[in-house]
């Protein structure tokens, strides 16, 4: 349909846009891992977008694509309403590592990007100052990367990101390697500047794993679930500028995103369900330690056997993202159990706690072997004269049952939680799983 002369196509008013995009990493074994799978995400003018989800849905991946830096394997990238031919033109790019020239001072992190756009020095001596003044660095210009801390490093880093006078500014896990207050000063900088509407960058996305940080900043949260990472829904945040971290509407919000992110990850079974086996898929293995899963039931233990998720994240100073990933190795092995947001020790999860070294290998491997790749292997090394068989074994099962999981990082998993139950173990100088235990 044509719009009316005072209307605007909605795709003029967008800065940047995906569409229907599919994303793979193909991996050595030449296996494609679909890594984003039917992303439709745009960003308007005059708004910050937060990527929230747990970690390994795709959130740098699919901010990568967003600004061009990589094709999509399908769909569409779309800049102003037009095909995207390579790098967004109007963005610029703050990373979680500082990615800084050592041998530059300050001021010379600032204007290599500047040179890099065929300005003249005049005017690369102009935003150096600019910038540097406006990031909080004045007076640090000589100073040179080694001497500055974490937060200071990462000013310098949006500084030449702010340099380049960007309609867009992508975020990365911009804050993750800075303390929690530099993190908090720096948060409000970003939205102070955002905020000067005279000047750009006249939107910003951020990849972020903290909801309380997104909550503070964003005006829209896109929440991602894994394998393959897919947009589970969209959160319009309405909270009035300034926020305040202590409002009971904030907090409101922050467990409205716990509860999408947890119903997510660890959904909770109807009573009485009774969950039917895939006959062509295995049980996606996270990529978690064994002990960290040690952890987690010793900790439920001091704690009379039951701990709220988020409560547990916090105390034990984990990434949200992969407390999710923890908490669901161990109930997978049937240790614990997630009714809502609780954490429970399971019957099986107590036995384990209370045997004695050589029982809670017994535990460990019974709890293994509930698990069809692990009860597969072991059947073959059963089945095999020497108790041996070839690791390729294990790696052409991990593709055909769980073609979406990365075949390599599962395997090391796989291998690590074998161990724990002496079930069986690599011998890397020969290729070979071999079976640890003698019936």
């Amino acid at each position: 349909m044509t719009p009316l002369p005072n209307e605007a196509p909605v795709s003029a008013e967008l800065l940047c846009e995906l569409r229907g995009v599919n994303h793979d990493f193909v991996q050595p074994s030449g296996q494609r891992l679909r890594v984003l799978e039917g992303i439709d995400l745009q960003v308007r003018p005059d708004e910050i977008v937060a990527l929230l989800g747990p970690s390994g849905c795709g959130k740098s991946t699919l901010l990568r694509i967003l600004a061009g830096l990589i094709p999509p394997t399908t769909g569409e990238v779309r800049a102003h309403g037009k095909p995207l031919a390579g790098m967004h033109p109007g963005i610029a790019i703050v990373f979680q590592s500082f990615a800084l020239y050592p041998w530059m001072s300050v001021q010379q992190n600032v204007e290599t990007v500047l040179h890099a756009r065929g300005l003249s020095r005049g005017e690369i001596a102009e935003r150096t100052e600019r910038t540097i003044q406006r990031v909080g660095l004045a007076g640090f210009e000589d100073t040179l990367p080694r001497e500055l801390s974490g937060g200071m490093k990462q000013r310098v880093g949006m500084a030449r990101a702010l340099s380049v006078d960007p309609e867009l500014l992508f975020m990365d896990e911009p804050f993750s390697q800075v303390d929690a207050l530099t993190a908090e000063s720096l948060r409000a900088e970003v939205v102070d500047i955002w905020q000067a509407k005279d000047r750009n960058p006249a939107a910003v996305v951020m990849v972020s794993h903290d909801i309380k940080e997104v909550v503070w900043m964003a005006d829209r949260i896109v929440v991602l679930a894994a394998r393959p990472g897919r947009i589970r829904t969209i959160v319009e945040n309405k909270l009035a500028r300034p926020r305040d971290y202590r409002s009971s509407a904030f907090q409101k919000l922050v467990d409205e995103l716990h509860e999408i992110i947890t119903g997510s990850e660890l959904p909770d079974e109807a009573a009485g369900a009774v969950a039917v086996p895939s006959v062509t898929t295995v049980e996606p293995i996270p990529a978690v330690r064994p002990g960290e899963i040690h952890g987690l039931l010793e900790y439920l233990d001091a704690r009379g056997g039951s701990e709220d998720l988020f409560r547990i994240a916090a105390d034990t100073m984990t990434e949200f993202g992969h407390m999710i990933a923890v908490v669901k190795a161990a109930e997978l092995l049937d240790f614990v159990d997630t009714p809502r947001r609780n954490v429970l020790l399971t019957a099986a999860g107590r036995q384990l706690l209370q045997a004695d070294e050589q029982g809670r290998d017994v535990v460990w491997r019974s709890q293994l072997l509930e698990l069809r790749l692990f009860r597969e292997i072991d059947a073959a090394l059963s089945r095999a004269g020497n108790g041996e068989i070839e690791r390729e074994l294990l790696d052409e099962s991990i593709a055909m049952q769980m073609p979406q999981e990365d075949a390599e990082r599962t395997a090391r998993t796989v291998l690590a939680w074998a161990r724990e139950g002496r079930l069986f173990f690599e011998d890397e100088d020969r290729g070979v799983l071999v079976r640890e235990r003698d019936e």
